[in-house]
């Protein structure tokens, strides 16, 4: 099919440095992996799409046979066959081939941009379903870049009864802002390099209750931006018998306080990619207007000019949020 992408910094890494985690590049391969096309032709059993039809491309196929596959957690699928993940090839081409039943036909109101913006909402909803969120909860949410963002977008569309944005950049709170938070906090960084980090953690953590009436704190912590400073207030935001998801990727190792986790409680998750069901969801919350990720594109390129889009990411410009290569005209 067809395609168009949008794109984040794991994919910079790839190229840049040539892995991500343990997934280590050792030949050219094809990035991408956030995506939308339209179907140029389908395989003689297929009766779900036909040529033309505009879809959101799931882009990890598992082998639906392992015990993970059958018990219905496809996205734990050891053999999952995953876009640009090493030795994979990713959707940034003129066509990609995709199992038919990972396409998802999008309405008509949706355009191919949006249908891009999917995927990341689509990871969104995977983090709130891991979490369990439900209505009348309170949440932070630390780390507002895209995935942060429409995290605390499916929280108030699930009914949150208060959702808190956490961030350093001020630009990122403002977006945070335009999805409908109840609320958005800026930490003080530490005074000096003397000061106890952990220490420091649990101070900001008690100004963000204190500030919002948390009262013992969140709920619902959803970590999302990786940064160890964020984990580590994270925990101690929660509530006793709280539940806290990490979806942001950092540091592989970082300093965490586990007597905390122990005294008070907590329920911790990890969250990766999709759960069944996430893109299906993704799609009705764009469909029906309760979610707007358009909002989210700030720089769009042609096919030709990938690179240029790639060069612009890597700066890290506090302007830059998301990015949207077209397909190839």
């Amino acid at each position: 099919m067809d395609e168009s992408s949008s794109f984040t910094h794991t994919k910079v890494c790839s190229w840049q440095r040539g892995r991500i985690g343990s997934y280590i590049l050792n030949g050219p391969m094809v990035l991408g992996h956030e995506s939308s096309g339209t179907v140029v032709q389908v395989g003689r059993d297929v009766s779900s799409l036909r040529p033309g039809d505009k879809v959101a491309m799931e882009p990890g196929v598992p082998c639906r046979r392992c015990d993970h596959c059958r018990s219905g957690t496809y996205h734990l699928c050891g053999q999952m066959v995953f876009a640009a993940t090493p030795p994979y090839d990713g959707t940034l081409a003129k066509y990609y081939i995709n199992a038919a039943d990972f396409c998802y036909k999008v309405p008509d109101s949706m355009n191919l941009e949006e249908a891009a913006m999917v995927e990341p909402l689509s990871v969104a909803v995977a983090v709130a379903k891991t979490a369990d969120l439900r209505a009348h909860q309170t949440v932070v949410v630390l780390g507002c870049g895209p995935i942060g963002v429409l995290c605390q977008a499916v929280a108030k569309s699930w009914g949150a009864k208060k959702v808190i944005g956490v961030d350093v950049v001020d630009s990122r709170l403002e977006v945070a802002k335009s999805y409908g938070v109840d609320g958005v906090f800026k930490p003080q960084r530490a005074a000096n390099a003397t000061v106890d980090p952990m220490q420091h953690a649990e101070d900001v953590a008690e100004e963000l209750k204190a500030s919002f009436g948390l009262g013992e704190g969140a709920d619902v912590v959803l970590e999302c931006s990786g940064a160890e400073p964020c984990v580590q207030m994270g925990i101690y935001v929660a509530k006793h018998g709280g539940t806290f998801v990490q979806a942001g990727m950092g540091k592989e190792v970082v300093s965490f306080p586990i007597t905390t986790v122990c005294i008070r409680g907590l329920t911790i998750k990890g969250s990766i990619r999709y759960l069944a069901g996430c893109y299906p969801a993704a799609i009705d919350l764009i469909s029906s207007g309760k979610i707007d990720v358009k909002k989210l594109v700030t720089n769009r390129f042609k096919f030709e000019d990938a690179e240029k889009a790639f060069e612009l990411v890597k700066e890290g410009r506090s302007d830059v949020f998301k990015v949207l290569i077209e397909g190839v005209q």
